[in-house]
């Protein structure tokens, strides 16, 4: 799997393991380690690094991250570096801050190292619960795709491997991982998920249930890559820009399919410095185009207003023909993307 995951990113001459210390990545880096050890993969050579996060979120992690680094080193790799990160509170929860700090820490770690390539130990176990979480949220096609199996430097070559031949790895290895408790922490809904739900799932469902999850997850990949490379044609096509503003033409909005329309809104609102919609506020954007005469505005995440200006305000704002020039007349009404100003103190 690893040795099919850096043939499909190019053959990498440098890789960086990001490794917690628990049965996933330890098992990954015993295996990169492996390549590095050789010092090519199919021919093409590699140097296997390893970088361990330190999230400080539990007592002793310090010690942990310590002792997971001189396994790293013992397996070969080289260099083994230590971050240390401050995780910062975020709206979005304690795990995503988590995740955003981990990343840019790794994304850092990879740069100072020159790596192309920085591994990531999720299995199919792991993916199996982003499905799981995504459908409990009523999310949309992207999150329930799940994760990459490649985006940008980031491999995840053990998305098809399940946790147990992590775990028999690391037994075969010889390496005795550490086991996070955050993990069974009934707190966190993912461990709800891993520890309660999966579980029952395979219990009254049968076996198979994680594997049918992980490959809906991969179905969905393809579908929304489409979608989104078809979206993004579009709202290339409509936008017009004045300024901060961005509008787009009601008339061809409307013509689109429902699932490239919420798709574009949602691209509008980003290109003035907005956030993903919730779908409640993208059905409320896109009701707009259903009303009579200038509408809203409608306020999306990330300080952003959407209004809609009709045919009869725009054709009366329309300049009159300077120096003999005739300008083209509006032909329909639009929806208006307008960053919001902050308030004056």
């Amino acid at each position: 799997m690893l040795q099919d995951a850096l043939a499909g990113a190019g053959y990498p001459d440098r890789v960086l393991v990001a490794c917690s210390g628990g049965p996933d990545s330890l098992a990954l880096a015993a295996v990169a380690a492996y390549f590095g050890r050789r010092g090519h993969v199919d021919g093409h050579p590699v140097s296997v690094g390893a970088v361990v996060v330190d999230h400080q979120l539990q007592p002793g992690s310090a010690g942990v991250a310590a002792t997971t680094a001189r396994t790293l080193e013992e397996l070969g790799l080289s260099p083994v570096t230590v971050r240390t990160v401050d995780v910062a509170s975020s709206g979005a929860g304690p795990e995503a801050a988590a995740r955003d700090a981990r990343h840019a820490a790794l994304e850092a770690a990879a740069d100072e190292a020159g790596a192309t390539a920085i591994l990531l130990g999720h299995t199919l176990d792991d993916q199996a619960e982003q499905v799981l979480l995504g459908l409990a949220r009523g999310s949309g096609t992207r999150s329930l795709a799940g994760m990459r199996p490649a985006r940008g430097r980031l491999l995840r070559p053990f998305l098809g491997l399940r946790r147990a031949d992590t775990l028999e790895i690391c037994r075969v290895e010889d390496l005795e991982p550490w086991h996070d408790p955050s993990n069974t922490d009934p707190v966190y809904a993912r461990s709800r998920t891993r520890v309660e739900v999966l579980p029952l799932l395979e219990d009254k469902l049968g076996p198979g249930v994680a594997e049918s999850l992980a490959r809906t997850a991969a179905i969905l990949q393809l579908d929304a890559d489409y979608l989104e490379d078809v979206a993004n044609d579009t709202f290339e096509r409509l936008r017009q820009q004045t300024g901060e503003e961005i509008s787009l033409p009601e008339a061809e909005l409307r013509d689109l399919a429902p699932a490239v329309r919420f798709r574009v809104i949602a691209k509008a609102a980003a290109a003035v410095g907005g956030q993903q919609p919730s779908y409640q506020r993208l059905l409320a954007a896109e009701a707009l185009l259903r009303r009579q005469g200038s509408a809203g505005p409608v306020e999306l995440p990330g300080a952003v207003s959407v209004y809609r200006l009709s045919l009869a305000q725009l054709l009366a704002a329309e300049p009159s023909a300077a120096a003999g020039v005739p300008r083209e007349a509006a032909r329909c009404g639009k929806l208006v993307f307008r960053p919001q100003k902050p308030p004056r103190n």
